[in-house]
């Protein structure tokens, strides 16, 4: 059993920039794919960033192409979502999310979609003008 629990988040100024931590706890193999989403009121939810762990590129939503930075520290088993030069647009709650696929491939083949079995509880990112 995977679960996510994430951190960060709050209110900041456009131009800022915030960090969004989301620990997990469970074994991640590598035919996992890890996505950050958002979700702002009345609107559907975005994928911004993710990555399989068996291999491959990050990939990232062009609204948030040189943005945005997911990484992760193996050694705590977190990952992270750096978001600097924030924009009001950018105010959404924010999700990790995690779930495992097919062995082999890379983002692209395996984890385009948002049906990701595990889901961090979101935090809240609001940026003012």
């Amino acid at each position: 059993q995977v679960q996510l629990v994430q951190s960060g988040g709050g209110s900041v100024q456009a131009g800022g920039s915030l960090r969004l931590s989301c620990a997990i706890s469970g074994y991640i193999s590598d035919n996992y794919c890890l996505a950050w989403f958002r979700q702002a009121p009345g609107k559907s939810r975005e994928e911004v960033a993710g990555v399989y762990v068996g291999g491959g590129s990050t990939w990232y939503a062009d609204s948030v192409q040189g943005r945005f930075t997911f990484s992760r520290d193996n050694a705590k088993n977190t990952m992270y979502l750096q978001m600097d030069n924030l924009k009001p647009e950018d105010t959404a709650m924010y999700y990790c999310a995690a779930d495992p696929r097919a062995y082999g491939g890379d983002w692209y083949s395996l984890c385009p979609d948002h049906n990701f079995r595990y889901r961090g509880q979101g935090t809240q990112v609001t940026v003012s003008s």
